[in-house]
């Protein structure tokens, strides 16, 4: 039974402590709109999402207004457009414009799903859609895209890591007029999750319903005022047992709103994504979280143990508030789009190299990084080797999204605006990976792959 204090600790945390739903994201297959035409596969495309989704925004709004919860996003995400490709030809830019003008009829903020997953290898439309990439995201405002490299089960694919290196830098060089925004849509993905809700990497997994409605939570500036009100006494268990806590009271939010959404919508209820997603807000921070439980600033020595703890806590907390857990699920370390880790890589106190570490122990991975607009597509493609090692060794979600800074050098800032917030351009090594990256191939699986 909820009781008076509930209800006010709940009130102060939405209008305190920037507690909020991140998004609720419908996922649509598209796999019934394959033909052999790609024009009447757009139609095909365009019909079914302003089907499903026609009353998705009115239905967020009306769950704001009665439970007084602010929903920020409204998203879809749809099946990897690659398959569609696959069954048509032709050019892939064209699913891309049909996804927009869908988005913008329904009225939602993004849709994701102009991705192909290539972990093993490419198939048919794969390359098709993956070079598209560049003029698909720069010509739409709301599209975006992810492509899924490799894999514990399968390794990495060497070569689509050679290749969105290039696709990377191209993705900002096409668009170096409007802050390289391209690039800040596009995901590249080891262990790519089939539910997840949060952009840019959503896509809607081949095992996933027709429709279904997914939830994604938020709340640092709850799990940092709770922390901050703690006794300083407090020893390392106790202050994981206190974020376990919070965890809990936030996901059991996103629980009644995402059963709440799917019911009105007559689709069936999927996951809460219960990520730390923060913002460049005040007091929503999730590198202000870790130097509440005890470093001076982000990034010194400690932090990947913070930010293990962190990571541990919520998912446990999480899963005792819902049996339909999934997606990334855990803490982002997004530095533009944090106050605290703009702070951090402001100061010099976090580099690349500890971002990189973080991974290890985080949701996700490298997120909303700003680099040297001269960093050559190798040491791009480079990084994102590293960070699809780290998921595939650790049977872990990673991903890589960086922002060349064409024109920019280590110091500068790349200024987004809104959500994306402020990108201090991070120095990066510059001695070349070419001839590893050249080289081509499949890293193996590792030897963890062989469970069945």
């Amino acid at each position: 039974m909820l009781n008076t204090s509930d209800v006010l600790e709940t009130i102060r945390m939405i209008q305190d402590q920037n507690l909020d739903i991140r998004t609720i994201t419908m996922g649509i297959s598209l796999l019934s709109c394959a033909d052999s035409d790609i024009h009447a596969s757009c139609e095909k495309v365009y019909q079914k999402i302003t089907h499903c989704a026609r009353d998705l925004v009115k239905v967020g709004e009306q769950l704001e207004m009665e439970y007084g919860i602010p929903i920020i996003n409204k998203r879809i995400a749809v099946t990897p457009i690659a398959m569609l490709v696959a069954a048509s030809g032709g050019d892939p830019v064209q699913y891309a414009l049909a996804l927009e003008r869908a988005a913008c009829e329904v009225g939602v903020n993004f849709i994701g799903g102009f991705s192909a997953l290539v972990h093993k290898g490419f198939a048919a439309g794969d390359q098709e859609l993956i070079h598209a990439i560049p003029e698909a995201l720069s010509q739409t405002a709301h599209v975006c895209s992810s492509v899924n490299v490799g894999s514990t089960k399968s390794g990495i694919n060497l070569d689509a890591v050679r290749l969105m290196g290039q696709v990377v830098r191209r993705c900002s060089e096409i668009t170096a007029d409007r802050q390289c925004v391209a690039a800040s849509k596009l995901v590249v993905f080891c262990n790519a999750p089939e539910d997840n809700p949060f952009m840019a990497g959503a896509f809607h997994g081949a095992g996933e319903p027709d429709c279904v409605i997914n939830v994604g939570v938020s709340g640092p500036g709850v799990v940092r005022a709770a922390l901050a009100a703690a006794p300083d006494q407090l020893n390392i268990t106790e202050v994981a047992e206190l974020i376990k806590k919070t965890a809990f009271k936030i996901t059991r939010m996103g629980q009644l709103i995402g059963s709440q959404a799917a019911k009105r919508l007559g689709v069936p209820f999927g996951i809460v994504d219960l990520s730390l997603a923060p913002t460049p807000a005040v007091g929503d921070s999730v590198a202000h979280i870790l130097e509440e439980i005890g470093l001076e600033q982000c990034g010194a020595c400690g932090t990947t143990a913070c930010l293990a703890l962190l990571n541990d806590a919520v998912k446990k907390g999480g899963v005792m508030a819902s049996s339909a857990v999934g997606g990334l699920s855990g803490a982002f370390i997004p530095v533009s789009e944090d106050a605290g880790m703009i702070a951090a890589a402001r100061s010099g106190a976090l580099c690349l190299e500890k971002l990189e570490a973080m991974t290890a122990v985080c949701s996700v991975g490298l997120d909303m990084i700003a680099i040297p607009g001269d960093t050559s597509a190798e040491v791009i493609a480079a990084i994102i080797a590293d960070e699809a090692a780290i998921g595939m060794v650790n049977s872990k979600t990673t991903a890589v999204r960086i922002i060349p800074a064409v024109g920019l050098q280590p110091g500068e800032e790349l200024e987004f605006g809104g959500l994306f917030g402020t990108a201090p351009i991070m120095k990066v090594n510059a001695y070349s990976p070419a001839k590893f990256i050249g080289r081509g191939g499949q890293i193996p699986a590792p030897l963890q792959s062989l469970k069945n």
